[in-house]
């Protein structure tokens, strides 16, 4: 029997992924991401499916694909001009909801690590 812990249990489950992303769209609506946040004209929709995309990703139950069927996010993204510029202000919004949700700083850079290659695969626009 495996002893390991996912991502969701380690960071306190669906309470706190929801706080996380609650966090995450918080901080967009700061001066600094209006083209960001631009993107996103439905808050409360895209916070939902960013709940259960990251309540799957981490290792919990798989409402996303439950709901919507495969992630494919780049394809999903497609009709998105996602930059470099958009990549990074995409992680640094998470970077500060991660800061402020997740207590343990071990689990921030696993976090950090993982979000990362996430975020610049998105990318589907060249810089420029």
């Amino acid at each position: 029997m495996s002893t390991e812990v996912s991502l969701y249990e380690a960071a306190g489950g669906a309470d706190t992924i929801r706080a996380l992303v609650a966090a995450f769209y918080r901080r967009m609506q700061e001066p600094g991401f209006e083209d960001l946040l631009a993107l996103h004209p439905d808050l409360p929709k895209a916070e939902d499916r960013l709940f259960k995309y990251l309540t799957g990703w981490t290792g919990g139950p798989p409402l996303f694909v439950q709901e919507f069927g495969h992630p494919m996010l780049r394809a999903r993204h497609l009709h998105v001009r996602i930059t470099t510029q958009g990549r990074d202000q995409w992680l640094a919004c998470m970077h500060e909801a991660i800061a402020q949700t997740i207590p343990d700083p071990r689990l921030q850079v696993v976090l950090h690590q993982a979000l990362a290659p996430l975020a610049d695969h998105m990318r589907n626009q060249p810089d420029g």
